[in-house]
């Protein structure tokens, strides 16, 4: 992860944060005032008392007689009476003259407005500071959102999915933020597991096949046994012949039971896959259906708002699927429309590609079936299975049809 730019912005502000402490130390310098201009004015005030044209102006100040008369001031807006100036506190000096007092020196600091005002800086200071920080903050959030916190969002959806058994989804590999080597390993994980199973299904197809033919071998000449000693049975008198054959004949039905389980068994591994569906609002749906989405190819569409009844997670799957399919047989531009008919949010989703032969469109939802067009295309024929299943499982349903052109698939969502 690259830190220069945050390290940066930090020493910047700490710069900042510097130049504006020795503001405001200089700031606290003004309240003091020079006491060798101030002899100097007091002297040219002593030594050409009564002509103000030789008074030095150097400085801000007042000067009044013993009856708080105004002699003289530099400028407007200073403090003209002795209580005034203590108001403001401003500096008070006797001006003697001749070896009498003539009158006052008074020096407005006019401190009151000065500490207003370094007040004001140190404020504006602290929020043009903190405004700062916070869009130091900001930014970094945003990047470490961008480099850390989405990447592995995607990452943890990714594991989840491929949890699932979903395997067919690509996860997209950006060698742009921290995680961008993993996810290249996790995609290559992908492509083996996928591979696993493809190599599982086809052992386990062998399987199958090899229990269907040695089944059809054994029974061949288990009935040859069979109708042997049946006739053995008819043709013979001897009693303990009969028992003998009669056995015989008892133990082929044995064997050929035994046969018809072995067979059933290794052909209808059905497994119960568990359902929790729920309450929720109809705005999830948008996001699941995104999430499927990957290539992006569905259209604009709207999703009504209304209250559903499904399992965020077996929906996922349904729509996985879903897309999945139209993405391996029509890889073509898909197109999503929404309807509210009957109790149930239906949502139809159609392709542009070619679509199955109509008497295959009832098979489809049967596990292990595939249209007859999809041979030079690998899967293992349980997506639309499963995407049936669950739908019942949800009191959903899912409906196929081919469309002019391409193949709709409608999911059929409770209403409540």
């Amino acid at each position: 992860m690259k830190k220069a730019p945050f390290i940066l912005l930090l020493i910047l502000t700490f710069v900042a944060e510097t130049l504006a402490c020795l503001v405001m130390v200089t700031r606290i310098r003004d309240f003091k005032t020079d006491p060798v201009k101030v002899n100097e004015c007091i002297h040219s005030v002593t030594d050409n008392f009564g002509d103000t044209s030789k008074y030095d102006r150097s400085l801000d100040y007042v000067v009044i007689d013993n009856d708080g008369k105004l002699l003289f001031k530099t400028r407007d807006g200073l403090s003209e009476t002795v209580n005034e100036a203590i108001k403001t506190r401003g500096l008070i000096l006797d001006l003697e003259v001749d070896g009498e007092i003539a009158g006052k020196f008074i020096i407005d600091y006019n401190m009151n407005d000065q500490i207003e005002g370094f007040k004001q800086n140190i404020i504006v200071g602290f929020l043009i500071i903190a405004a700062l920080q916070v869009c130091i903050i900001i930014v970094w959030y945003i990047y470490l959102k961008k480099t850390l916190i989405s990447p592995f969002t995607r990452l943890n959806d990714f594991a989840v999915r491929v949890a699932e058994g979903n395997l067919d989804l690509p996860l997209e590999m950006d060698k742009g933020h921290v995680f961008g080597a993993f996810t290249e390993s996790f995609d290559l994980m992908r492509s083996e597991l996928k591979k696993a199973r493809l190599a599982e299904k086809k052992a386990s197809d062998d399987k199958k096949e090899m229990v269907a033919k040695l089944s059809h071998d054994i029974k061949t000449p288990v009935a040859s046994i069979k109708s042997t000693s049946e006739i053995g049975m008819e043709l013979t008198k001897e009693a303990r012949t009969k028992e003998m054959f009669g056995v015989i004949n008892d133990k082929t039905d044995q064997i050929k039971a035994l046969v018809d389980n072995l067979f059933t068994s290794s052909v209808q591994d059905i497994t119960e896959i568990v359902v929790n569906p729920g309450t929720q609002p109809s705005d999830l749906i948008n996001k699941l259906i995104k999430n499927s989405d990957y290539l992006n190819r569905a259209g604009d569409y709207t999703i009504p708002e209304c209250n559903v009844y499904f399992d965020k997670l077996r929906l996922q799957q349904v729509f996985d699927n879903i897309f999945m399919n139209s993405y391996k047989y029509a890889n073509t531009d898909i197109e999503v429309k929404t309807d509210i008919n009957n109790d149930y949010l239906i949502i139809r989703i159609t392709d542009k590609g070619p679509g199955v032969k109509d008497e295959e469109i009832p098979l489809l939802k049967e596990k292990y079936r595939r249209g007859t067009n999809t041979s030079d295309k690998d899967g293992a024929g349980l997506g639309l299975f499963l995407a049936d299943y669950f739908m019942e499982k949800m009191d959903g349903k899912l409906a196929l049809a081919n469309a002019d052109p391409g193949f709709e698939v409608s999911v059929y969502i409770r209403c409540v």
